[in-house]
């Protein structure tokens, strides 16, 4: 299972970067709007540092609105990646934008029928939310893993599973037994995931020792 990081902060994209870990990146316009830089330019400095695929979200709804949005977004750089809702009109669009070959996420996906359809549709990754599905009183790691028995029941599907909405290490971890193929979380989240005590005070024992050895 891959890493993608949910973030517009370039301090934390640059720091987790260096770990080797982080393959793309995720947005939405609620993470674009509290950064308080236009999308483009925001998208843009991230394209700069992240080889790997950055996602961008579209705001219209209509599917010709989407669709010219879209593609003003895949202008940017080439490894932008567009967001769309699970809705008629995101998946038209889905259909339609990669018949041009470009990279599509369709993403507010709460169920396996609408995960379905995305794939039909051609997406890219589909986006199941978990911790929201957890909101509402549902499973979402149920949710991963009922999309993942119906996409490998069909050799043809090609979309990959990108669990968002992911808040805790628990949620990690659900994701990785579903069998999803990324998952993408906040920067916070991420360094949670090397965090152990017993990690912390087997470290910490083997520095003393060292420096009781030393001493002698």
């Amino acid at each position: 299972m891959k890493f993608f990081l949910d973030t517009v902060n370039i301090d934390d994209i640059t720091s987790l970067l260096e770990t080797g870990l982080i393959e793309g990146i995720t947005t939405n316009p609620t993470l674009i709007a509290q950064s308080k830089r236009p999308q483009h330019e925001v998208i843009r400095a991230i394209c700069a540092l992240v080889p790997g695929p950055v996602s961008t979200e579209v705001i219209a709804t209509d599917w010709k609105e989407i669709l010219q949005e879209a593609h003003e977004l895949a202008r940017i750089a080439a490894n932008v990646v567009i967001k769309v809702p699970v809705t008629f009109d995101g998946l038209k669009a889905c259909y339609q934008l990669r018949q041009e070959n470009i990279p599509v996420n369709v993403t507010l996906c709460f169920s396996p029928l609408q995960a379905l359809l995305a794939a039909r549709a051609g997406a890219t990754y589909i986006s199941p939310f978990m911790g929201r599905m957890d909101d509402y009183g549902q499973d979402g790691s149920t949710l991963l893993e009922l999309i993942r028995d119906i996409y490998d029941n069909d050799p043809t599907i090609e979309t990959q599973i990108l669990a968002a909405s992911v808040r805790s290490p628990k949620h990690v971890l659900e994701a990785a037994y579903a069998g999803a193929d990324i998952v993408t979380l906040s920067p916070a989240v991420f360094r949670t995931l090397y965090a152990h005590p017993l990690t912390d005070k087997g470290l910490a024992q083997f520095l003393k020792d060292w420096k009781n050895a030393e001493a002698k």
